[in-house]
């Protein structure tokens, strides 16, 4: 574990330490919510960044003083070669975790053991069969509920990300809590976020206090949790569950104030924010041979305090302006 005094700082005074990188933009699933219904035009192979950029990527903003490193997609576990990335990645020093749909993470929990990645999130929206193919447009769900079960009795740190859409999936909130009971695992709730071709609007938002609701109004008492610093969840917990929950308000209860996150692109482009609409060129000059560390530092200075400056509402001129969300990385 590496142990820098951050140095990516922004004008709110927020060190940045966790970096999001996308490894491809390309996906076994096709969710609505994050793949527009048209699909998408694929990045060019060439101008996606190798592995050993990103290798050297993750080297400088390590040095920078980055500590923590999550790798997403698109589906992380398609770019090929991913394990020797990834046991190159171990070797920097930084704390790992993936994103992934887990459709084919059993051919990586062996490797996932030895260099010491334990901490991964399972992108699933529905414990139904049916439902998962109505919103991923493949069938693959017993399959991946095989592999979170082989995670799970590897003692991996589990958390389901489980995007919350009014009249999908809404009904399933407290199956998911029923799995805390007995499972050392979190589920983490998402607000329907706005992105480029999802058509978002809030009224197929379920927030907060909603959520909270219905999980008391079934199980009763609920303890709220002690948040991590740079938490982007709020936490809690059953009162006498194994497991706990989380809910991710980006949407009626943003929690910006102390954001440590930074985003890179599956082509070398560095994201102050999820929703930001500008972006940095960091692989283009690194091809040239040039520094980046400069690059990064001042392109930190012009993040925003919350949500890319759409402080008090969601704006769709603004958001259609982004990318999608398979494009960015989740």
């Amino acid at each position: 574990m590496i142990d820098k005094k951050p140095q990516i700082i922004d004008n709110f005074g927020r060190p940045h330490t966790y970096l999001r990188i996308s490894l491809t933009d390309r996906c076994n699933l096709r969710c609505f919510y994050c793949m527009p219904e048209e699909g998408i035009e694929l990045m060019e192979k060439p101008s996606i960044m190798t592995l050993e950029e990103i290798i050297e990527m993750t080297r400088t903003f390590r040095d920078l003083g980055v500590d923590t490193v999550r790798l997403t997609g698109g589906e992380p576990l398609v770019r090929k070669n991913f394990g020797y990335l990834v046991e190159e990645l171990a070797k920097l020093g930084v704390t790992l975790k993936l994103t992934t749909n887990g459709i084919v993470l059993d051919k990586y929990l062996a490797l996932f053991d030895k260099v010491g990645l334990r901490k991964i999130n399972f992108s699933l929206d529905t414990l139904d069969k049916a439902k998962s193919i109505f919103i991923t447009k493949r069938d693959y769900y017993e399959r991946i509920m095989k592999n979170l079960e082989m995670a799970l009795e590897m003692d991996m740190h589990i958390k389901l990300n489980v995007v919350l859409i009014k009249g999908v999936n809404d009904n399933e909130i407290n199956d998911f809590i029923a799995l805390t009971k007995h499972k050392d695992l979190t589920v983490k709730f998402i607000e329907f976020m706005p992105f480029k071709g999802n058509k978002w609007d809030w009224s197929k938002g379920v927030g907060k206090e909603e959520i909270l609701q219905t999980i008391g109004h079934t199980f009763g008492e609920i303890e709220e949790l002690k948040n991590p610093r740079h938490s982007t969840s709020t936490n809690f917990k059953v009162k006498g569950h194994k497991g706990s929950f989380g809910i991710v308000s980006t949407i009626t209860n943003p929690f910006c104030d102390e954001c440590n996150r930074i985003r890179l692109t599956a082509d070398g482009k560095m994201k102050n924010c999820l929703f930001a609409t500008s972006e940095t060129d960091l692989l283009t000059p690194m091809r040239k041979g040039e520094k980046i560390e400069t690059i990064i530092l001042e392109a930190i200075k012009s993040k925003k305090h919350s949500r890319d400056g759409m402080e008090v509402k969601m704006d769709a001129e603004h958001y259609e302006q982004n990318r999608s969300m398979i494009s960015i990385g989740g």
